[in-house]
């Protein structure tokens, strides 16, 4: 039996909460006009993110005639794609989680696929096809503490056993040389990798598919949608009719009971200084490298291009329900710990002005890896949630897959163990899951805050933070 599903209003950032990407890069960022009709078509997919647009931009490559149509509540960019770290790095920080998923053979093969598409973007940008800002000065993943060192071995272990060698170890002294700072004093760095403009990549990936005959409809949120065939969406102004449907919603996806039970919701928070070229320069940081290190509420920072910090941090602030509202948007009480976090590891610059910062939700799955396929009772709606923060290098590789399912496509993408994933981790149902998840994130807080001063760890911290949904065969191998 096809399912119906109604759908929560979104809640858009105001224009000052938008991120420093939007709001250097787009006055007006809505380009497009919201849908004012019924249509039809074979193929609609919710969510003008990098999900959405990759998958459209993979269908195009198969089929350049394909009749595809795009719905955006905001604009396109105005969510998780347009206000990330911006950071571009391959999946191999990931293999061991794709091994006990996909497989040793597939996790390898995705892996280097996402170093294929760093340098997929990059030919794209020097061709004059897209616009980022992709810097590839190389990322580097860095220990402040103890409990930080070594992080990344098991990474490079598991890479080397198929000839793989992605990062090279970095000692103190470059460390500092490269970052600025004294506060990390061993990690490793991916050399093709680096950071990007997300927005501008995202604005100028809809300038170029509705050159390519794509329609995309802003200011366009579906509010219900009717399984069966076709999938029938339903708009303020507007029904659309679709043989298949692809929800590309990030943390929105929440709302469909199915999904949510494999993903939450969390807010990140981010800030951007005031320009201080000088002041940077002074330190040795010149580069535009993007910075991340081991802690659990990971930390990840840039210097962008106008010469000023980028510094995020993931709260962990649950959101219940996965019900978005206006604080998912902008919540004051997060941006204090992001502050102390870039005085510690840059005393030097306390006396800087923010002049930029923001609030995301973001939508996790316990595997760290993303889950996409189908309903259970709809096999014509697809969806892909469960990124986790990581995405700029590893979406172009996954809508090849959401891409070929969708256009029913018999290659080695439709093959992907990646799709309807048989070993998913299912998370607490609600109340237990925010309550919980509250619980957890105070513990988390404070080993975090232990950690990095070298402090033992109580035993019932560390059984509280044992409680955060995580899937629980990492280190095992699925079979190939």
């Amino acid at each position: 039996m096809a399912s119906s599903f109604t759908l929560r209003p979104p809640v858009s950032a105001q224009a000052s909460n938008r991120s420093y990407w939007i709001r250097t890069t787009d006055e007006n960022p809505r380009t497009c006009e919201p849908l004012a009709e019924d249509i039809q078509t074979p193929i609609a997919i919710v969510g003008g993110g990098f999900t959405g647009l990759w998958t459209a931009w993979r269908m195009l490559e198969q089929n350049s005639e394909q009749q595809i149509v795009v719905l955006e509540s905001d604009f396109c960019g105005s969510g998780a794609s347009g206000r990330n770290g911006g950071q571009v790095h391959s999946w191999f920080g990931s293999i061991d989680y794709l091994r006990a998923i996909v497989g040793k053979d597939e996790a390898i093969d995705l892996a280097r696929e996402t170093s294929a598409a760093i340098s997929e973007l990059q030919q794209l940008q020097d061709s004059g096809v897209l616009v980022m800002d992709l810097r590839l000065d190389g990322w580097i993943s860095a220990a402040s503490s103890r409990a930080q060192e070594g992080s990344w071995e098991t990474a490079i272990a598991r890479s080397a056993e198929h000839g793989d060698i992605p990062y090279r170890v970095l000692e103190a002294a470059e460390l500092q040389a490269r970052t600025g700072s004294t506060s990390s004093y061993q990690g490793i760095v991916e050399d093709h990798a680096g950071s990007v403009n997300p927005y501008k990549l995202i604005a100028s990936m809809r300038k170029r598919l509705i050159e390519r005959g794509v329609t995309i409809y802003e200011g366009t949120p579906v509010t219900k949608i009717d399984g069966g065939s076709p999938v029938t969406l339903t708009t303020p102004r507007g029904v659309v009719t679709a043989d298949r449907v692809l929800l590309a919603t990030n943390a929105w996806a929440g709302a469909i009971p199915e999904i949510n039970r494999y993903m939450y919701a969390v807010d990140g928070q981010i800030l951007v200084t005031e320009p201080i070229p000088e002041r940077l320069d002074a330190l040795g940081w010149k580069d535009g490298e993007a910075i991340s290190d081991g802690q659990m509420q990971v930390l990840y920072f840039q210097r962008t291009r106008d010469g000023r910090v980028l510094l995020g941090q993931g709260s962990g602030l649950p959101i219940y329900k996965a019900n978005l509202t206006a604080a998912s948007n902008h919540n004051a009480s997060l941006l204090p710990p992001v502050v102390r976090e870039l005085h510690r590891m840059y005393p030097s610059l306390s006396d800087v002005k923010i002049d930029y910062e923001w609030v995301g939700p973001v939508d996790i799955s316990a595997t760290h890896i993303p889950i996409l396929g189908t309903l259970k009772n709809d096999p014509n709606i697809f969806y892909c949630v469960g990124w986790s923060g990581t995405a700029l290098a590893q979406i172009p590789v996954v809508a090849r897959v959401l891409s070929s399912k969708m256009l029913g496509t018999n290659d080695r993408w439709s093959k992907s163990k990646l799709f309807n994933q048989p070993n998913r981790t299912r998370i607490f149902p609600e109340p237990l899951r925010f309550i919980g998840a509250r619980v957890v994130r105070l513990a988390v807080i404070r080993r975090v805050r232990l950690e990095i001063r070298n402090k033992k760890v109580d035993p019932i911290t560390k059984f509280l933070v044992s409680l955060m949904p995580r899937y629980r065969g990492a280190g095992k191998i699925a079979p190939d």
